[in-house]
């Protein structure tokens, strides 16, 4: 395969004239019905500026329907008694809440257009419309007039006219809601380019997840190595794109943290293709018998492993990390929608675009959809009838709000506050090598050490004195718990459970270690935690009680890694205690389907048949 030509996305551009741009409801309307000024205010500036570069845009709007509801209950809250509004309340009529609301929307976008100097024009259309050529003839006209002006067509669907149920319970016609009606008018008006909504998005990836099912084992594999040689033979590309990311990061003043988990070194996208030909060479994980009974004569249940299906994975800084779940859910089977952090836009942009060129066409490049931009976030966190596991690889503010906003399944961890023990048996020169490389191999990781907790008999024998010299050797910035920061005259710290992704951390000393397990329990995150002991009864005892995700005993909490267990690579680690815990790999993004095979059986009751439940071999 030959490299890709550089910078795809300006290429790219360079040839679009023509925009039909669909905005959602849940971009023109907050949760509670009301508009979302401030998204809709940089839609218009950002179709603006198409407009002033000489694209034309179309817009599909919706929102109609939610910003009618939203005023006809305030104008039944206006207009009703006490005693009325006792009583039960009914919703409102569909039909109507659109034809109040699209006055209020069509409204809104003149004033917004009109203060940037634009000018908007409203086209209401319905289904029946397009049956006939000459109503599409005059619509092709209207817009190309209009286009010709400088004038932004807005287009949505006559709701409340429709003789069609709510979108998705009806699909019958020629489109079924804003998202089709978006799809036909590119077609029907020759744009160059449709920005797809969420929907259309998850739904064709997993459409394209169920045509990956259908390939073989060896027909998957080559799609990872392909996936792997694609990436080595447009490195310096890649690193062209991440290194425009990086000095953007730093004109605009971001952490050292940040910057570093940004950088895609050589050796780190070796160490990615690496991983996706562990993964290629892996056993078949999809298809596999798990269990197999036979629960009557002749009457045979198999347990059979299967892809989970569409999932979303929302990262922030790391481009690393769409390589690794990218090729996850190829070897998995399943769909995936990635949304990777602003900072690294053209390091996700070419590496998205590096690993769908090598989809073949049985497949298509639509099993793995890249989200731009943060307004399509809570439309897809809707979808729980499409998406079917969130992954959310961030911040503790990241995961808390995408755990708030969805009822979708979501997978991760909030924080990453890794502790080390050592114990009065340890040995002290093990407990320095394991310290140093838990802090400083790489600061920035998930599954870096943050406290420091030693037993409080290496005050007397100098163990703290060596280990505290170690990390301070290593540029170490360290602050102290209530009596370590008496003790070695530090800064107190002002949360143990804080994670601070750079080269500091926190050291405290405890009694004994069922006063570093409660600690740990207390203030840590369940990711990983490491006990160093020569006393094996006391290493038991730490590694039963402790409450996380992975326990470590003489060893750096650095190896809790997907590629270091051998799982090829990880989509994250999960601090969940259901589906899948400590590093995700190829099993985590797996569940199970049954399959029972008979011979005309049926149960009526239960009566004449002879239940064995008898376990079988897995292969018949």
């Amino acid at each position: 395969m030959d490299p890709i030509s550089p910078d795809p996305t300006r290429a790219f551009v360079r040839n679009i004239k023509r925009v039909v741009v669909k905005v959602g409801t849940a971009v023109v309307t907050r949760s509670d019905g009301r508009l979302a000024l401030g998204r809709l205010g940089s839609l218009c500036e950002q179709l603006k500026e198409l407009n002033t570069q000489g694209y034309e845009v179309i817009l599909v709007t919706s929102g109609a329907v939610g910003l009618g509801r939203q005023r006809l209950r305030y104008r039944r809250l206006a207009n009703s008694s006490f005693a009325d509004l006792q009583k039960p309340q009914g919703e409102f009529d569909g039909k109507a809440c659109a034809a109040v609301g699209q006055s209020s929307l069509m409204a809104l976008y003149d004033t917004m257009f009109s203060q940037l100097d634009v000018t908007s024009s409203q086209l209401l259309v319905n289904d029946g419309f397009f049956r006939d050529s000459g109503f599409r003839k005059q619509l092709s006209d209207t817009v190309n007039s209009l286009l010709d002006l400088r004038v932004i067509p807005i287009f949505n669907e006559n709701d409340a006219v429709s003789t069609r149920k709510a979108p998705y319970e009806d699909s019958s016609g020629i489109f079924w809601d804003n998202d089709s009606l978006a799809g036909l008018l590119a077609l029907e008006l020759k744009a160059d380019l449709l920005e797809v909504s969420a929907r259309d998005m998850a739904v064709a990836a997993r459409e394209s997840s169920r045509r990956l099912q259908v390939l073989n084992s060896e027909e998957r594999r080559k799609i990872l190595l392909a996936v792997a040689d694609a990436l080595e033979k447009n490195e310096s590309m890649i690193r062209t794109e991440n290194e425009a990311d990086v000095a953007a990061a730093e004109a605009a003043g971001y952490e050292k943290s940040l910057i570093s988990r940004l950088t895609l070194k050589s050796e780190k996208i070796s160490s990615l293709v690496r991983s996706v030909r562990m993964l290629a060479d892996m056993e078949e994980p999809v298809g596999q018998i798990l269990k197999r009974t036979e629960l009557a004569d002749k009457l045979i249940l198999e347990k059979i492993s299967c892809p989970l299906g569409v999932l979303l994975v929302i990262f922030e800084s790391r481009p690393d990390a769409l390589v690794q779940i990218a090729a996850l859910a190829i070897r998995s089977g399943n769909g995936l929608l990635l949304k990777g952090g602003k900072e690294a836009r053209r390091s996700n942009a070419v590496l998205h675009k590096v690993i769908t060129s090598v989809m073949p066409e049985t497949v298509t490049d639509k099993l793995i959809g890249l989200v731009t931009s943060r307004e399509e976030i809570p439309d897809l966190l809707k979808l729980d009838d499409v998406i079917d596991l969130v992954v959310p690889r961030g911040s503790n503010k990241l995961v808390s709000q995408i755990k708030e906003s969805t009822k979708i399944p979501v997978l991760g961890h909030a924080d990453g506050i890794c502790h080390v023990y050592v114990d009065k048996s340890a040995n002290i020169n093990m407990a320095k090598q394991i310290v140093r490389d838990a802090k400083t191999d790489y600061p920035a990781a998930c599954n870096a050490m943050e406290t420091l907790l030693v037993h409080k008999e290496l005050l007397t024998n100098g163990g703290l004195d060596e280990l505290v010299v170690e990390l301070r050797r290593e540029g170490v910035q360290l602050y102290g718990g209530p009596t370590a920061s008496a003790l070695l005259h530090i800064a107190e710290t002002t949360s143990f459970h804080h994670e601070y992704s750079s080269l500091s951390c926190t050291v405290e000393i405890v009694d004994d270690v069922f006063a570093a397990i409660d600690h740990i329990n207390q203030h840590g995150s369940a990711h990983t935690e490491c006990i160093v002991t020569e006393d094996c009864d006391v290493a038991e005892t730490f590694l039963r009680q402790v409450d996380s995700a992975a326990l470590f005993h003489n060893a750096s909490t650095r190896f809790c890694d997907g590629a270091r267990f051998g799982l090829g690579a990880e989509v994250g680690i999960s601090t969940s205690r259901i589906h899948a815990r400590g590093p995700v790999g190829v099993e985590g993004l797996l569940t199970n389907r049954w399959v029972l095979r008979g011979n005309g059986q049926v149960v009526d009751g239960d009566r004449g048949i002879n239940y064995t439940h008898k376990e079988l071999p897995l292969k018949a």
